[in-house]
């Protein structure tokens, strides 16, 4: 095979989540502790960080492994999912997995196969061949952000250093529960036996869930957000956020700059602040300028994208991949605090999720571009239309991403705002 052929069977032969939806979706490991066993249980051979969440996942993941890669550690980095390139899964100081690598490596795994007869999900085997890779490459620290849930995630068969769970929010509820305390008790499963956890945000309705699963498995558990606090924020004139934090409503860190330029960064911080310091009282040695640099450079380390990404000015042009209920809060914040006389939404979202939610939440005065991903899970354009309008948002539908995009480029005025997003897959079809 080749790297096109590769690809070919890994998106198309088996189950995969982003393009079918919850038919993808294990609710067993049964196949991921196999494929363990039969590569010799490749994640015992590094260290590993386990984070969680609902939101914010994603760039705490990201934020972690920069300021590791600072720290001068050899670090994996597995996220899910990819925007442009099956390989930004699987990075080591932020370089992507070679493609002949990943050839090899599904050769090999499809050769074995044969004999082993394991029908696994898309997610399961890129699982075992992270754990594989950063085993062979022999990487001090692996950052591993969970898939979906955490308790029957793939990822979930690692002990770490530390376990880090974001926030609860309600996603996925046909496959993890309907309330914030169910889908919590499944986030709680990534939790392990005297492993410390860090929960980045209090939230009444979870923190029971949390306390009571970290006391059975004697799990020292941190709420990032009563000690850690960012006071205030500007924007610097390099682009950069400028931060002041507070520890235990105390003057701590001061002008810490974040090249990551998001609000929603502001609940993230805090979470990566107490998890280094946890990782150093574990025998880590994260200095305090190590930690700077790595936040100050985290999309220059680790490749991150689709975070409040500015792609272009005059118009201003930006891309989030928020998609749940909190995700666009936060998007719309943000959307509101940006200066601009026009707005121009290019919009699209799946279609096995209620979207009524997410479009009661989006500002009424803006000019919608209604779009379809090219993937199976997305929602019709001209369905998505006439569900906006009952909440009274009025465009015009796009036979694809990129056709709303340059109609709303062709628009807005250079004082107007571009935004796309409403899917991670509109958002990768931009960039």
């Amino acid at each position: 095979m080749n790297y096109s052929d590769t690809l070919d069977y890994l998106f198309t032969r088996l189950p995969m989540f982003q393009r079918t939806g919850p038919a993808a979706y294990k609710n067993t490991l049964a196949n991921t502790l196999l494929l363990d066993e039969y590569y010799a249980h490749p994640h015992r051979s590094f260290k590993t960080i386990h984070v969680a969440g609902t939101n914010g996942k994603g760039s705490v993941s990201h934020m972690l492994a920069s300021v590791l890669q600072a720290a001068g550690y050899k670090t994996g980095l597995y996220t899910s999912p990819h925007l442009k390139d099956f390989r930004e899964r699987i990075r080591i100081d932020g370089k992507m997995m070679g493609e002949e690598a990943v050839v090899a490596w599904v050769e090999n795994y499809r050769t074995n196969n044969e004999l082993w007869k394991i029908e696994p999900s898309f997610f399961e085997l890129t699982v075992a061949m992270a754990f594989d890779y950063f085993a062979q490459q022999k990487v001090d620290v692996a950052v591993i952000e969970v898939g979906l849930g955490g308790r029957l995630d793939s990822t979930n068969i690692i002990t770490p250093e530390v376990g880090i769970i974001t926030n609860i929010g309600l996603d996925h509820t046909n496959l993890l529960g309907e309330t914030l305390e169910l889908i919590a008790g499944e986030k709680a499963g990534i939790m392990k036996k005297n492993v410390p956890v860090v929960i980045g945000e209090t939230q009444e309705e979870t923190k029971a869930v949390f306390l009571k699963k970290a006391q059975e498995v004697n799990a020292p558990i941190y709420f990032a957000d009563r000690e850690y606090k960012v006071a205030y924020a500007t924007k610097g004139i390099d682009g950069l956020q400028n931060v002041q934090v507070d520890k235990n409503s105390e003057p701590f860190y001061r002008d810490m700059k974040l090249d990551l330029l998001g609000f929603y960064q502001h609940k993230n911080l805090p979470t990566v602040l107490k998890a280094t310091e946890l990782l150093n009282a574990q025998g880590f040695k994260i200095d305090e300028q190590s930690l700077r640099t790595g936040l100050q450079q985290v999309r220059e380390k680790t490749g991150l994208q689709g975070r409040w990404q500015v792609i272009g000015a005059n118009p201003m042009v930006v891309c989030d991949t928020g998609h749940n209920l909190d995700g666009i809060k936060e998007v719309v914040e943000q959307i509101n605090s940006t200066p601009h006389k026009s707005l121009h939404f290019v919009f699209g979202t799946v279609g096995d999720k209620n979207p009524d939610k997410v479009l009661a939440l989006l500002p009424k005065n803006a000019s919608y571009y209604f779009v379809k991903a090219n993937i199976e899970r997305a929602l019709d354009a001209e369905a998505l239309k006439q569900h906006a309008a009952d909440f009274g948002l009025v465009g015009d539908t796009y036979r694809s991403v990129n056709e709303g995009f340059r109609k709303a480029m062709g628009n807005a005025g250079e004082n107007d705002l571009v935004f796309v997003g409403g899917s991670t897959f509109v958002v990768a079809e931009i960039l």
